[in-house]
């Protein structure tokens, strides 16, 4: 079906920047939406921000201003370039991806996860 690989997380200081790639490979019919999700210990995993193929995207509130994502369509990837980042933001992120993988099946594909830790 459909594989996620994900990369760019890492440690970064308060008011730091990192950008998170996400590459989707395999059986890929066409990509419905690409996203990234979070989850910090002892929380609920939540959307960061996606991107639907029509070029809307949807962001969490307290990462708007701060948090863009794209998607570069013929390589399948996604990005979220994250900026001032700050303490709360730090979570393990999750690439997230709606596709048909026929002309007529599709389904919900998820990343490893990368880890994102700001601290000073």
């Amino acid at each position: 079906q459909v594989q996620l690989v994900e990369s760019g997380g890492g440690l970064v200081q308060p008011g730091g920047s990192l950008r998170l790639s996400c590459a989707a490979s395999g059986s890929i019919f066409s990509i419905v939406s690409m996203g990234w999700y979070r989850q910090a210990p002892g929380k609920q995993r939540e959307l960061v921000a996606d991107l639907n193929s029509g070029g809307g995207r949807n962001y969490k509130d307290s990462v708007k201003g701060r948090f863009t994502i794209s998607r570069d369509n013929a390589k399948n990837t996604a990005y979220l370039q994250m900026n001032s980042l700050e303490p709360e933001d730090t979570a393990v992120y999750y690439c997230n991806a709606r596709a048909y993988y026929s002309a007529i099946s599709w389904d919900e594909f998820w990343g490893q996860g990368t880890q994102v830790t700001v601290s000073s």
